[in-house]
């Protein structure tokens, strides 16, 4: 079995693009066409982990690690004066920030330099650290000229983890609840502003009504250090798996979906359920 390098797999990234000889697919992407694919790889990253497949999970990585190559390609072939970017820059000024945003490791930013004992810091708590950590990207937020600490936040993050993010850029910033009692009210404020807007019969009402409820659900979920997206993911795939065993049993009695009452199917969503389905 060959073993190869990071060396070769920017080499295939090279020959895949090769205008006379490469592959047609790979030759027709731009950077908004892989998009998709890298979201989608990163998502199987995350389902690997969630369902502890660590078998496949080298797979899923290098499929991530190839989006990155792909990008790195695209830079490296910008028809300017010099190039855009290629892996090296990418990978430069990743280890740069990581040193920059680490000084409790790298105290006279110098990657290479060890720690002596009057380098080491007294503060080292996990508090601490992040406290440092989200005021060197606010000092970066405003090199970069942002006008709100809020600005660098992805739109096209899914629904839940921006709603956290964007949570846990404020609270960073001094608002916030001070305990979880507050947002666990706030979730009952909400749920009674939805039933008002429901009984209303305006939609729109009752779209805003229904957000209201689920940002202060995601605050909950933030206090009790739960991310959000993974905890809807991972109750998404409980009803999947609770709802095929609903099917799979109403086959053995020959009977659809459309043919069962109700009844049956919540007795059977309640044996998937003791079953720990």
């Amino acid at each position: 079995m060959n073993h190869y390098n990071l060396d070769d797999l920017i080499y295939l990234m090279q020959r895949l693009r090769e205008p006379v000889h490469g592959c047609p697919w790979d030759l027709k992407q731009t950077y908004q066409t892989i998009v998709p694919s890298t979201l989608e790889e990163a998502y199987e990253v995350a389902a690997a982990i969630e369902s502890e497949d660590y078998q496949h999970l080298p797979e899923e990585l290098g499929d991530l690690l190839f989006q990155v190559i792909f990008y790195a390609q695209l830079g490296a072939e910008e028809k300017c004066e010099q190039r855009r970017f290629d892996f090296s820059h990418i990978v430069s000024g990743l280890v740069e920030k990581l040193v920059r945003r680490h000084p409790h490791v790298f105290p006279n930013g110098d990657l290479r330099c060890n720690i002596t004992a009057s380098d080491k810091r007294t503060e080292r708590d996990e508090w601490a650290i992040k406290q440092r950590w989200e005021s060197l990207k606010r000092e970066e937020r405003l090199a970069r000229g942002d006008l709100s600490i809020l600005a660098d936040i992805p739109l096209n993050l899914p629904a839940l983890t921006r709603a956290q993010k964007l949570q846990k850029r404020a609270a960073h910033n001094g608002f916030d609840w001070p305990d979880i009692e507050q947002p666990l009210a706030k979730i009952e404020e909400e749920l009674a502003e939805v039933r008002d807007a429901l009984a209303s019969g305006n939609q729109q009402a009752i779209a805003e009504e229904l957000g209201d409820l689920l940002f202060s659900v995601v605050n909950v979920c933030r206090h009790a250090k739960v991310d959000a997206e993974s905890s809807l993911r991972l109750c998404s795939r409980k009803f999947e798996r609770r709802f095929t065993y609903i099917e799979q049993q109403l086959k053995a009695e020959q009977l659809t979906l459309a043919q069962a009452s109700l009844e049956q199917m919540e007795a059977l969503w309640c044996e998937a359920k003791l079953q720990g389905l």
